[in-house]
């Protein structure tokens, strides 16, 4: 399968194929980003022993990608 999906990419328009890896790629980032705040902010409801912030956390963790 992914021999196929870097077939495909070949077959696009260089500049276009730049464009979609880089929008790919921040996209990437940004959803890591958001994790590992969440991952610190469930860390400190633990430590503060915050059960509604903890459970309302880890259901926010589910919604990222």
């Amino acid at each position: 399968m992914e021999n196929n999906v870097l077939n495909e990419m070949n077959r696009v328009d260089p500049n276009l194929r730049d464009e979609m890896l880089a929008e790919l790629f921040l996209d990437q980032m940004v959803n890591d980003f958001k994790r590992s705040k969440i991952l610190e902010e469930i860390d400190q409801s633990l430590k503060i022993k915050d059960k509604e912030a903890f459970l309302r956390l880890t259901e926010k963790l589910k919604s990222v990608s």
